[in-house]
């Protein structure tokens, strides 16, 4: 592929986007695997739940960018921040939200991760350093670039990445993050997890910029297109990004290029694209080539990959028995935990 890094002032010469060629150990590659066989298995059961009537409202799948969360074990520190969009149940998985707390908050029970009043859409955990989803498209990137602001402020060299979609590449929001970013040569690591379609539309028809890693050269950030269904890519190129920011040298930014096998939600039949490139990208599926390549290099024998597949099918199993034997949370909490300024005139 053509696509390359888009100069900038770091003097770093341009790096194509093709396959990792590199030599991961047996640890790395049973880590990718697990981590995307586990989201796979849980997105799966959370159709099934949704179609059971058991989870309701809005609710996107993780299907097919599994890689992405993979990478995001190994790319970067626990001690980073993660902000995303709303297709973020994945996420929340690979940053190590249990699978008991991410389908409870799916049930909308009180044992889920934000006690059942967050959904599909706005998991959270402060102990894993994930900010959460967001329902508002393209929102979660000031509040990203301010989270990367804060870490600066504070003195750390942890940095924020911060997650959207090719939809929200076109929202104002953006460019005014990223400019502020590079003036202030903020830690924050901009991800665009390109799918291809938005919520139903193709990139083609919606930006005269057709890779959108370029829109960073306008800032003259670090930019890049990444292949987002080879876990070893994604976490090469996050090594590459971590590196830029934790120097000092201010925000990155990452077109990771990948594909949603369902639609943009439950709702949506995706009758957009056709079959044949549905099933095109279906021989390129992370989950299924990671396995075939452990079992073909002898990375790890087939029991051993049984053994880790039947783990996470049980793990996901007693993950909904969790959630469908939770309690809901109890109608006072309504009012706890939400955010008061206690000084307001309205308030006195």
């Amino acid at each position: 592929m053509a696509e390359v890094v888009a100069k900038a002032k770091t003097g770093k010469k341009p790096t194509s986007r093709k396959k990792s060629v590199k030599k991961y150990n047996k640890k790395t590659w049973l880590t990718w695997f697990e981590t995307m066989y586990r989201i796979r298995k849980f997105e799966e059961k959370t159709l099934l739940a949704y179609s059971q009537q058991k989870i309701r409202g809005f609710c996107h799948v993780y299907i097919g960018q599994e890689a992405i969360g993979a990478a995001l074990v190994t790319g970067i520190r626990k001690e980073d921040a993660v902000v995303t969009a709303y297709r973020q149940h994945g996420v929340g998985l690979s940053r190590g939200l249990s699978s008991d707390s991410c389908m409870a908050e799916l049930f909308g029970k009180k044992t889920g991760c934000v006690k059942g009043k967050g959904g599909s859409m706005h998991f959270f955990s402060k102990k894993h350093n994930y900010f959460g989803g967001n329902g508002i498209v393209g929102a979660q990137i000031p509040i990203g670039t301010g989270i990367a602001f804060a870490e600066q402020y504070k003195g750390t060299d942890n940095l924020c990445v911060t997650m959207f979609g090719d939809g929200a590449a076109r929202q104002g929001a953006l460019y005014e993050s990223f400019n502020m970013a590079m003036t202030w040569k903020l830690p924050v690591l901009y991800i665009c997890e390109n799918n291809g379609y938005a919520m139903g539309t193709s990139v083609e028809r919606t930006s005269n910029v057709q890779d959108l890693y370029k829109i960073g050269s306008a800032f003259d950030m670090p930019s890049e297109a990444v292949d987002g269904m080879d876990p070893a890519s994604v976490h090469e190129a996050f090594q590459r990004a971590s590196e830029h920011i934790r120097s000092g040298q201010g925000p990155y930014y990452l077109e990771i290029k990948t594909y949603r096998y369902k639609g943009h939600s439950v709702s949506d039949p995706a009758k957009y694209r056709t079959k044949d490139e549905l099933n095109s990208y279906k021989e390129k599926d992370p989950v299924i080539v990671v396995e075939q390549k452990i079992l073909k290099d002898k990375i790890a024998s087939q029991k051993e990959v049984d053994e880790i597949k039947k783990s996470i099918v049980d793990e996901i199993n007693t993950a909904y028995k969790f959630a469908d034997e939770s309690d809901y949370p109890d109608g006072s909490e309504l009012y706890s935990e939400n955010y008061v300024q206690e000084d307001y005139p309205f308030l006195t």
